[in-house]
């Protein structure tokens, strides 16, 4: 298993031991990590099986490069890194020549090092350039959208992706702010929306730019456009008996497995395997406080001829 030093350099995966779970109860002879951040994941599932290949995707190039000097060396041919968008699975698997997997995971929070990397500009809790883009090569960024979007466009944005109670009151605060001097850095927006929402929830456990962050964040990488296709692209990529595992961390994306996972169900070609979400332990929250929203979703491609097995659900219907 991984040891202490690498839990200190390396972002700390969520749910390993869950996850672990669905890879190792049947043999996986392909596990693709969608989301491959620094290796995590990756490291656990090839760590913990002997014949198992992973194949890594990554929209980030840092990413893939970090992953690959950390897991070549010790998993030699069990691991291949690939950069780019894993909504575009299909073609990262033509191109190494496999044409269906036994285990997708895709985890859905931005990484550790993408967070604690301040010209990332993706914390608000220090000084940075308001970026936030996963893919350092996409055109797009923060910034870009706080300055050119209506007053309109942004209380829409910052409502539906971010759930911001204030997002009219935000989008008012930034578009006169801007009018009369560009808004460029993370500290400049939060103090806009400090000054926009109501003083007595400013000083509460949860920062107040926090929602709106994460709204920007979501448009910026265009990261709900379209998961409902990718969730069942992947899923069509699943031989029999294989897993697609999904670890999401706001209410907009887990409605989206939840409701995608639930159709491929009725449809007759899937069995979701998590009736119940699966939720970290308390346990590793105390220990990674990152992990506290993550949320696991898992369902399992049935046999030819639509059987599945429902002694193997887990949990209970909500």
């Amino acid at each position: 298993m991984m040891d202490r030093l690498d839990e200190r350099i390396y972002h700390k995966p969520v749910m390993v031991r869950e996850v672990l779970e669905f890879v190792t109860e049947c043999t996986r002879s392909v596990v693709v990590d969608c989301t491959l951040g620094d290796g995590g994941h990756s490291y656990a599932i090839l760590d913990n099986t002997q014949d198992t290949f992973v194949l890594g995707i990554d929209i980030d190039d840092e990413a893939v490069a970090v992953a690959g000097k950390r897991l070549n060396p010790v998993f030699g041919g069990r691991f291949h890194p690939s950069k780019g968008d894993y909504r575009e699975l299909n073609l990262h698997l033509a191109r190494v020549g496999i044409p269906r997997v036994s285990g997708i995971l895709i985890d859905l929070g931005v990484s550790s090092r993408q967070l604690d990397q301040a010209h990332r500009g993706f914390s608000y809790w220090a000084e940075a350039p308001l970026d936030m883009r996963m893919n350092p090569q996409s055109t797009t960024t923060a910034k870009d959208i706080v300055a050119y979007s209506s007053e309109e466009e942004l209380e829409r944005i910052l409502r539906e992706y971010g759930e911001e109670r204030y997002s009219r009151q935000i989008a008012k605060a930034i578009v006169e702010h801007r009018d009369k001097h560009p808004i460029e850095t993370t500290t400049e927006l939060v103090q806009i929306i400090q000054n926009a929402i109501p003083s007595r929830v400013r000083y509460r456990r949860l920062h107040p730019a926090r929602k709106t962050f994460q709204a920007l964040r979501i448009a910026v990488n265009d990261e709900l456009s379209r998961l409902d296709a990718a969730l069942r692209r992947c899923f069509s990529l699943l031989e029999a008996g294989g897993v697609l595992m999904v670890i999401t961390y706001h209410s907009l994306e887990d409605r989206i497995a939840k409701r995608v996972f639930r159709e491929l169900e009725a449809m007759g070609p899937g069995l979701v395997r998590t009736k119940k979400v699966i939720r970290p332990s308390e346990a590793e929250v105390a220990d990674n406080p990152r992990a506290r929203s993550g949320k696991l979703r898992v369902i399992q491609r049935r046999d030819v001829g639509g059987k599945g097995n429902h002694d193997q659900e887990r949990g209970v219907e909500l």
